[in-house]
């Protein structure tokens, strides 16, 4: 996201917009961005240097990392700020910036029950419950095993 210079004011410009998923090269099979980069900014001048601060959102194809279900992760960075020592030319480009920021907010291992709407079948159960052919958790089948001792 390229901002020209000669069009901030004195007292700050506030804008709003998009740029494409392709700027933040996800390489992850388990996070794949549903749309644009969507950002409101505002922005302004100081003494040598340029600061934007603001929001930033991408909606996520994602997949549970417990029950393998595909599921929409809702990426926001509510407080996303940086400031750019200016060098001279007419443009600032925060492409590496937001998309830093991004990297960093994505969730290392993605569960379908991120936001606690939802029941992660492959999760630990977190009752004593017993439900009738399924296992009480995961673990259940791996605690079934014996190993030869030499």
């Amino acid at each position: 996201m390229k901002i020209h210079l000669n069009q901030i004011p004195a007292d700050g410009l506030h804008l709003e917009g998009e740029e494409p998923a392709e700027i933040l090269d996800l390489k992850d099979p388990l996070l794949t961005p549903k749309g644009n980069v969507r950002w409101a900014l505002d922005l302004g001048l100081s003494e040598g240097g340029m600061f934007a601060t603001g929001k930033l959102a991408v909606d996520l194809k994602a997949e549970c990392v417990a029950c393998l279900k595909k599921f929409t992760y809702p990426l926001r960075v509510e407080d996303f700020a940086t400031q750019v020592e200016l060098k001279g030319p007419e443009t600032v480009d925060l492409t590496e910036q937001m998309r830093e920021d991004i990297l960093l907010a994505l969730p290392p291992h993605p569960h379908c029950d991120w936001n606690g709407q939802t029941v992660c079948k492959g999760a630990l159960r977190a009752t004593t419950e017993e439900v009738p052919g399924e296992p009480q958790h995961t673990w259940d089948e791996l605690d079934k095993l014996k190993f030869k001792s030499n």
